[in-house]
């Protein structure tokens, strides 16, 4: 698959704003409050106000990674997208109340984007994508065809927040959980800094990695594992793999 580098990354979640926070705060994870909203100060006010949480703490962090670079196509990735919206409007639903146009336009899992797209005045390509387990791997699998098309640059965004209680037994994390985003601006590389990522049968051997990665018990959830890999190097691991099912999913950084 070809090989990226991350031109430039920024995330977002109550309590932890800065990099370099972010990056301690991956070496050593600990709770973090549960509530917070970013001020999105970037977006225009009169469109800002139809954002709710999760969207505001995704276009933050993307707001934040893309900064002054050109436009470029966005990936966004959520396993469940704005679920709260969702319970919000199927219980009206169920009493029979009548449903806002607005909430109802901004449930689906391409909204985010499609706002971010017109505050920006951006033309370029935006997805949505959702792929369970795998939606970080989908996201920058997606995004790696795109470079190998010839496209400078794409970004990718993660986001995702706690399952609202009515739907929490579909939530498969035991750990850390908080509302939080990711995004990172991609750009295609072929030099001894490149990363990669492939998939492999979850039956071959996986290889050791040359250093130990910190252990997968302390709660962290998959996507903040990948990010952790992609921005920290995992402790100097050289390779982090992520089982789902039949598959294992493997990222690798050459030095």
């Amino acid at each position: 698959m070809m090989g990226f580098t991350i031109q430039r990354w920024a995330a977002w979640a109550p309590g932890l704003v800065e990099p370099a926070a972010w990056e301690a705060w991956l070496t050593t994870p600990h709770a973090l409050p549960a509530e917070g909203t970013p001020a999105l100060t970037e977006m225009p006010a009169m469109m800002r106000r139809r954002v709710d949480r999760l969207g505001r703490i995704a276009l933050q962090a993307s707001y934040q990674a893309h900064v002054d670079a050109p436009d470029a196509p966005v990936l966004f990735a959520s396993r469940y997208g704005d679920l709260g919206r969702s319970v919000e409007l199927l219980t009206q639903l169920a009493r029979s109340e009548p449903l806002s146009p607005t909430s109802f336009s901004l449930s689906v899992h391409n909204a985010i984007g499609a706002l971010y797209s017109i505050a920006r005045g951006d033309p370029s390509s935006y997805g949505a994508i959702a792929a369970g387990e795998e939606t970080v791997e989908a996201a920058f699998t997606e995004a790696c065809g795109l470079l190998a098309d010839g496209v400078p640059r794409v970004m990718v965004v993660i986001y995702d927040e706690p399952v609202p209680a009515p739907l929490q037994h579909f939530s498969e994390s035991q750990g850390l959980e908080f509302p939080h985003a990711w995004a990172c601006l991609l750009a295609a590389s072929t030099g001894a800094d490149a990363l990669h990522l492939g998939c492999h049968a979850g039956t071959q051997a996986a290889e050791a990695p040359e250093a130990p990665e910190p252990p997968e018990t302390d709660g962290l959830p998959a996507d903040l594992r990948a990010l952790r890999f992609l921005v920290t190097g995992a402790a100097g691991a050289s390779r982090w793999e992520h089982p789902v099912g039949a598959r294992r999913w493997r990222w690798e950084r050459h030095a």
